[in-house]
């Protein structure tokens, strides 16, 4: 069977690596994952995270597509609310014109932020309230009809980008199944309410110009080496060290120790880190295509997307050659 996967690409500054080493790993992911045969790949944006690279989602997406050729790209997501949907529009209205065919334009509620960084984008703290409507009036940017009488988006208009609702909550199922839109669900950092949504979504949906029916993306981490014991022993403990590290925040999680970070997973914030986690494939191909085909059953998910949680580009590289394999993918 083949399992229909892409790839959430977040732009992770390693240790010892600067934000340019970093970029440039993001093009030579993106250019692997074309040659495996890959869908797609998204980027997600946050800020004031000196360990992810995307925050400026758009020009990150236009520098990849730049150094690609086939394979869309998109973001997975957008935080809307820190944003005005003209100016989404026609940021990703340009991407289209330019790459037409490769750009998806997935949408999220959260500000992708704390609320300080918040009030430094000059945001509204309350503008996640108006994310339905804001979803539509982007909508309408989008296609030959703005929602807004004598304002187009101008690149944006007819382009026809299609969007995608992200969410980890019943919030985002509903609000995708009301406007026919398809739902990807971040069951790999939030898994709680992942078969519940599902479920709303596909009973709930309504069928829309861009979509006929249901199509449900599940988000799931991937540590993937070629023995069980290289991914388990090493991949893996990198990697829930470096949640630890991320969540700590600022310049104490970044100097934590292994032990220090070993500590912590133990304690009971630690057990919320590995609840986070729950949804991850650990091991060599054959173990982790075993779990892919159990966690797409279990979700009824169209398609998956991968977190390569293996750390430093190398290894990156080498988790996305064995994932598409797994995934029986045909190269190109």
């Amino acid at each position: 069977m083949r399992i229909p996967i892409s790839i959430l690409d977040l732009a992770t500054v390693g240790e010892h690596q600067t934000v340019r080493e970093s970029l440039e790993a993001t093009v030579a992911l993106a250019r692997s994952a074309e040659q495996a045969g890959f869908a797609r790949v998204w980027y997600a944006e946050h800020h004031n995270m000196s360990s992810i690279a995307s925050s400026a989602t758009s020009v990150l997406i236009a520098h990849v597509a730049a150094h690609t050729e086939r394979i869309r790209l998109g973001a997975g997501g957008i935080m809307l609310p820190n944003h005005s949907p003209l100016v989404i529009a026609e940021q990703f209205g340009t991407l289209a014109e330019l790459h037409p065919g490769r750009i998806d334009l997935g949408l999220g509620r959260a500000p992708g932020s704390d609320q300080v960084t918040q009030r430094a984008l000059r945001r509204d703290l309350n503008a996640a309230a108006t994310f339905p409507q804001d979803v539509i009036e982007l909508q309408g940017y989008l296609s030959t009809q703005s929602c807004v009488p004598g304002v187009e988006a101008t690149p944006g208009k007819g382009t026809g980008v299609p969007l995608y609702i992200l969410g980890s909550s019943l919030f985002g199922a509903s609000l995708a199944a009301a406007i026919g839109l398809p739902f990807a669900f971040a069951s790999h950092f939030a898994p709680d309410a992942l078969e519940q949504a599902v479920a709303l979504y596909r009973a709930e949906f309504r069928p829309s110009e861009q979509l006929d029916r249901p199509y449900v993306i599940a988000g799931v981490n991937v540590v993937i080496a070629d023995t069980g014991a290289q991914a388990g022993e090493h991949l893996l403990y990198s990697q829930r060290r470096r949640v630890v590290r991320f969540l700590a925040r600022g310049h104490e999680g970044a100097r934590l120790t292994d032990e220090q970070a070993d500590a912590l997973l133990e304690s009971r914030a630690g057990q919320q880190v590995l609840q986070m986690m729950r949804y991850t494939a650990v091991g060599e191909p054959t173990e982790v295509r075993s779990y892919l085909e159990r966690f797409q059953q279990h979700t009824g998910a169209d398609e998956l997307i991968a977190t390569l949680m293996s750390p430093g580009i190398e290894n990156r590289l080498h988790a996305a050659e064995l994932l598409a394999d797994v995934a029986q993918l045909s190269a190109v």
